[in-house]
């Protein structure tokens, strides 16, 4: 894997059949349509990817299947993290052992830690991962907004990067500035809002969950600012903006987002649109709701 690792890297959602059955051709469509998209890697098993709520089964299947599928045309990076020190090891040897290409480490996501416990946490892991990793901040879902201190200790460790889930544009920032003289260690932004932010100010790309649905849409966007075109910066952001005004606002729970990224890849015959468990897909009102959003992005991006 090239470093630093840069540009649209889909969250990659996990098509399932049911809760235990992964939706083959699902997947296959969906890998297809990223790369036809030009995205420049995938990031399987993260929040989008349902990850927490799969069995160890589904999530080797999943990494073995698209090794397969993706063959080495993109850099694949795999989400380890687990409340279990063990199972985090297992799925890094089994992603390892399946020709990927990095693991993603978030904070173990159920017992609040301290800064210092997560810095000791990775001293333990890092030495007996057998790929490289780049760090997760996701305070959202893990209790923990990982420190500057705790970011620099991950790299001094051997971590390619970190990405910065936050929504906080200002820590976000701070992270560029504080690894600028870093230029193999990537900052990347899980806001996809906050995209040509962070390359005009010199980070390296998104973790984008509309670019399951929509990659050529992102991939624009991050040219667009690769090139530092303002013109076309607030031409295709408005076009995302239409994304997070529809599809992302479907429905009243907080999981409205990935349910409305996968009931829209489900309108669009690409996979199947089932949640597992705790999580429900949209019903038939909801659904009504994203075929029409689809039909209208449809002409707009065209």
């Amino acid at each position: 894997m090239k470093l630093p690792l840069y540009g649209i890297i889909p969250p990659v959602v996990t098509p399932l059949i049911d809760n235990n059955t992964l939706d083959i051709q699902g997947l296959e469509n969906l890998v297809e349509h990223l790369l036809s998209g030009g995205v420049h890697g995938l990031f399987m098993l993260g929040t989008t990817g349902e990850a927490t709520s799969l069995s160890y089964e589904l999530r080797k299947e999943l990494i073995k299947r698209t090794s397969e599928l993706v063959n080495h045309r993109v850099p694949v990076v795999v989400g380890i993290t687990d409340t279990s020190f063990y199972y985090s090891l297992e799925m890094a040897e089994y992603t390892a052992n399946m020709g990927l290409d990095g693991v993603v480490i978030a904070p173990p996501y159920y017992m609040p830690i301290a800064q210092e416990e997560m810095r000791e946490y990775l001293e333990n892991l890092v030495p007996k991962l057998p790929l490289p990793f780049l760090m997760y901040d996701m305070p959202s879902c893990t209790k923990m907004h990982m420190s500057l201190e705790t970011i620099r200790k991950a790299k001094e460790l051997g971590a390619i990067g970190v990405k910065d889930s936050s929504g906080d544009m200002s820590y976000l920032f701070s992270l560029i500035q504080e690894f600028k003289d870093s230029p193999d260690f990537s900052i990347i932004t899980g806001t996809e809002l906050f995209l040509p932010d962070t390359i005009l100010y010199g980070g390296h790309g998104t973790v984008a969950g509309g670019a399951n649905v929509f990659p050529k849409l992102f991939v624009d966007l991050y040219n667009a600012s690769v090139d530092r075109d303002l013109e076309k910066i607030a031409i295709i952001r408005d076009k995302v903006l239409v994304i997070n005004n529809t599809i992302y606002n479907v429905g009243k729970h907080n999981s409205r987002i990935v349910k409305g990224i996968k009931c829209a890849l489900s309108v669009m015959d690409i996979c199947d649109d089932y949640m597992a468990f705790p999580l429900r897909r949209h019903g038939k009102e909801e659904r009504k709701k994203i075929e029409q959003y689809i039909e209208k992005l449809n002409i707009i991006l065209n």
